[in-house]
């Protein structure tokens, strides 16, 4: 039987600083395929090239993965400065009404870094440019240097809320997670529940009330080691789940229009 499709956010880049690509970091195809037990395929984030509805209907489910490029500011009223960095409008079209649409529809995502970014400023949330610039916080960048382990190395404690979602998944209300982001989120948007927190108040996992699918997002990256890792497998577990229960719930809709 065929496996449910995850359609999984790409990001633009160059190959000997010439060549474009739309690209996807392998880990997250095999956290895709090896742990959610899901087809995993990248998705080019340009809306010259793909529609939300197009997506909507080809994917069962969606990876919202990390990237250098950060959300524009133009998209949550703020205007851009160098703390901003690098940008990638294309992604930003594509991603921020996928995930209102998906959240209207109950279609399953998973928000990781940059995704989880995208998801607080889909629902009308802010974020701020360098949180390592802002009183009490730690650096939450990935390091300089050092091994792609030591890179994504578990640097710090995420405290999720006692009896939430988070709880229920990892059995315990404090995890060990990597940290590789420069911004974070300012104010929360519409119906976005902040459920866990860095030991400097930053916020680490959400989800959208009341949403009728599965719309949990992190600020780490899971998608390292997800396999093995305790915090990791059960977020890929779960999402694969949701994914599965999408795509067996529309399956009878398409045999009747096919």
């Amino acid at each position: 039987m065929a496996r449910p499709v995850v359609g999984i956010i790409g990001n633009q880049h160059l190959i000997n600083d010439q060549y474009l690509t739309h690209a996807g970091g392998s880990m997250n195809s095999e956290a895709i395929s090896d742990v959610s037990d899901c087809l995993p395929l990248v998705i080019p984030a340009d809306p010259r090239l793909v529609s939300v509805e197009e997506l909507l209907d080809t994917c069962d489910g969606f990876l919202l993965t990390g990237g250098r490029p950060n959300v524009h500011p133009e998209e949550y009223g703020e205007e851009w400065t160098e703390a901003h960095g690098a940008m990638d409008r294309a992604r930003d079209a594509i991603t921020l009404p996928l995930v209102r649409a998906c959240v209207e529809r109950g279609q399953p995502f998973f928000g990781v870094c940059r995704g989880f970014q995208e998801v607080n400023v889909a629902m009308g949330g802010t974020l701020h440019p360098e949180i390592r610039d802002l009183p009490g916080r730690m650096n939450h960048r990935m390091p300089p240097d050092g091994t792609l382990e030591e890179k994504f190395e578990l640097r710090h404690v995420v405290t999720v809320t006692e009896g939430g979602v988070f709880h229920h998944l990892f059995g315990t209300t404090q995890v060990m997670t990597n940290t590789l982001h420069g911004q974070g989120i300012k104010t929360p948007g519409a119906r976005v529940v902040i459920d866990g927190h860095a030991p400097d108040g930053t916020p680490e996992a959400i989800y959208i009330k009341d949403a009728p699918g599965f719309t949990l997002s992190v600020q780490w990256h899971p998608e390292w080691d997800a396999a093995n890792d305790p915090v990791s497998r059960p977020l890929f577990t779960a999402f694969g789940d949701a994914v599965r229960a999408w795509a067996s719930r529309r399956e009878p809709a398409l045999r009747r229009t096919g």
